[in-house]
């Protein structure tokens, strides 16, 4: 491969890196055509985009992207395929789903909004990390909740209040 190419495959690799803030590196070495073909298209409708790279043109491309990326350069070994997604979560519950049919892919690393996860036994720790949505949603949620108890509380007294008003003010003296 000239060397013209491989600037341009980096190039393409670093704006996918700096597009996406989560993405997994599997190994789905040995998938034969058809089970290849059934996780691309599990991937393209669970919204996440599944990339085969070279080992040393990922690591140049991590390394131009100026994160710091810790243990993921150790697991750029043998066939690697990468699984870039807006959600966090979603490339491990996909994993997780495949492997109902299939021993691959195998998780060697993810990197998730600025930490890193290394080997296959994240995968259940991965599945459970709350996307930044779900997290926001939940902290409003929490924040709602005493807001809406005051309020019934209000709401309440105030017809006991004036039930107490009304039956005083009919009361003879």
């Amino acid at each position: 491969m000239r060397k013209e190419d491989k600037e341009v495959i980096i190039n393409s690799i670093v704006d996918q890196l700096n597009a996406c803030p989560n993405f997994y590196l599997t190994d789905i070495e040995a998938l034969n055509a058809e089970k290849t073909s059934q996780l691309r298209r599990q991937c393209f409708n669970s919204q996440v985009k599944l990339v085969v790279v070279k080992n040393a043109l990922l690591k140049k491309a991590m390394q131009r992207v100026g994160k710091d990326y810790g243990d993921l350069y150790d697991v750029c070994k043998g066939t690697t395929a990468m699984m870039l997604s807006e959600n966090g979560n979603a490339p491990a519950k996909l994993i997780k789903k495949f492997r109902k049919t299939s021993d691959k892919p195998i998780l060697k690393g993810a990197y998730i909004e600025e930490c890193t996860y290394i080997g296959d036994n994240m995968i259940d720790t991965l599945c459970s990390i709350k996307s930044k949505n779900e997290l926001i949603a939940d902290v409003i949620a929490l924040l709602q909740s005493p807001a809406k108890n005051v309020i019934s509380a209000l709401q309440s007294g105030g017809n006991k209040l004036s039930g107490i008003v009304k039956t005083l003010s009919e009361r003879p003296e």
